[in-house]
């Protein structure tokens, strides 16, 4: 079970003009609970303006690395991005959740893979756990990155990259798509879409070569390489993607709006709630909003933080019954089969509903 305690900031360094990465000292008593797989996220908790906020930002550093660090890229009206890229200091104190997240595959010395990743602005954090880790500990497997950003000045972690290219100068092969600097090669000038995509499968990336896929950035990057792969014939299970928006960008987009959920008048649900062994029983009816709601309202502390379906921090088992999920922007379509749910998102449907957050 995720629990949240009190970290240092151990280390505060622009990368960006618009975005810091940040680093916590972790006591010896907490060093088990706070390690971690590449891919995976923080989530922290700190009262601005006088209203708890809850953001998660993936971890940008491999295991191998001892340094529990994340990215944070200042957006527009965000509290605790504008926060942590003006106010945050060394030695000042957060609450941060141990590490979630299945945005990884497993790590194998013996593995020749071809990873592919496609990332886009801030969505590079948790592909450099990757690349880092990959590149050091399988040693016959190679890395190609394909990295949109607007301009030079705005790549996140590029000395890092270079440095890793000239690390792995055989194993490591990076595109930069910068969509306000032009390049004399167009692939290389634009947005990541489905027509470069396409580009990069044809002349520089053979589809029989690519064993994972690892997408991270916005809404439409994603859709678009998930559709150039499916069409390359790239099992879905290989394609693995995090998506690098707000639920208010999402609800903002054409296509992505909430939508409007029928309420059945007299209808109520008697739902158990398990987490650490120990069962919390309540009773939700039409007007309740979403199981993780009523459950918090119930007294139960469960672990969320978007609250929009995006970061599956609340993700837990449907062990009984049946729920209708409004959006879902996390969860694969073998975690769906497999009977997962996002709770800030469903509703029961049933009379009776079992939902267990101590299934992972």
């Amino acid at each position: 079970m995720p629990k949240f305690h009190s970290l240092k900031v151990r280390d505060v360094r622009k990368e960006t003009e618009d975005a810091v990465s940040v680093s916590f000292d972790v006591p010896e008593d907490l060093k088990e609970e706070y390690s971690f797989i590449q891919g995976q996220y923080l989530t922290f908790k700190k009262e601005l303006n006088g209203e708890e906020i809850r953001r998660s930002y993936s971890i940008c550093r491999s295991p191998l690395d001892n340094d529990l660090r994340v990215a944070i890229k200042r957006v527009e009206d965000g509290l605790f991005s504008t926060y942590a890229n003006d106010q945050l200091e060394v030695g000042d104190v957060l609450d941060v959740m141990t590490p979630l997240g299945r945005f990884y595959t497993p790590i194998d010395p013996d593995n020749e893979k071809h990873y592919v990743a496609f990332a886009a602005g801030s969505g590079i954090t948790p592909v450099m756990a990757h690349m880092r880790t990959v590149l050091a500990m399988e040693p016959k497997s190679e890395f190609t990155l394909i990295f949109g950003n607007k301009s030079t000045s705005s790549i996140i972690f590029k000395e890092e990259i270079e440095d890793l290219k000239n690390e792995y100068m055989d194993r490591l092969r990076v595109y930069h798509v910068l969509s306000r600097e032009q390049n004399e090669f167009p692939l290389l000038f634009g947005r990541i879409d489905e027509e470069k995509c396409n580009t990069f499968m044809k002349y520089f990336i053979q589809p029989e070569s690519i064993d994972e896929v690892f997408v991270c950035g916005p809404a439409p990057l994603i859709e678009s390489v998930r559709k150039v792969m499916s069409e390359a014939g790239i099992d879905r299970k290989k394609v693995h993607f995090e998506l690098f928006a707000s639920p208010q960008q999402l609800a903002e987009r054409e296509g992505y709006a909430k939508p409007k959920r029928e309420k059945k008048e007299g209808f109520q649900a008697n739902v158990q709630i398990i987490l650490d062994g120990v069962a919390t029983d309540f009773t939700m009816d039409s007007e309740d909003s979403n199981i993780l709601d009523a459950a918090l309202k119930n007294g139960a502390d469960l672990p969320f933080a978007c609250k929009g379906g995006v970061c599956a921090t609340c993700r837990a088992k449907l062990d009984e019954g049946k729920v209708e999920m409004e959006v879902n922007y996390s969860l694969e379509p073998d975690e769906l089969e497999r009977g997962f749910i996002l709770t800030c998102q469903s509703h029961p449907t049933t009379e009776k509903v079992v939902v267990n957050f101590d299934e992972v």
